[in-house]
C-alpha cells in the first residue's frame, strides 16, 4: 500500500514537467513552416465544385432537412 502511494504521490510531483515539455513542444509546433503559409490558389476542379455549391445552394432556399440534403446530391450529381 505503501508503494502504491509512494508512486502516486511521484505521478503528481513529475506531472508538471510532463506538462511544461508538452507545451513546449506544442508551442514549436503551432508556427507553420514557412512555405505553408502561402495559400494555395484553388484547381479548376475545385473552383467548378464551389460554383456548383453556391448554385445549389440558392436554389435550395425554403428547403429544410432531408428534403434539402436530396436536393442538394441530386443537383451536384448534375
Amino acid at each position: 500500500m505503501k508503494k502504491l502511494i509512494l508512486g502516486l504521490c511521484f505521478l503528481v510531483g513529475a506531472s508538471p514537467f510532463a506538462m511544461a515539455q508538452n507545451e513546449a513542444k506544442g508551442a514549436d509546433m503551432k508556427t507553420p513552416p514557412p512555405a505553408a503559409k502561402a495559400k494555395k490558389e484553388p484547381s479548376a476542379k475545385q473552383k467548378a465544385q464551389q460554383a456548383r455549391m453556391k448554385a445549389c445552394g440558392e436554389q435550395a432556399t425554403g428547403k429544410k432537412g432531408d428534403e434539402r440534403k436530396k436536393f442538394m446530391s441530386t443537383c451536384l450529381k448534375a
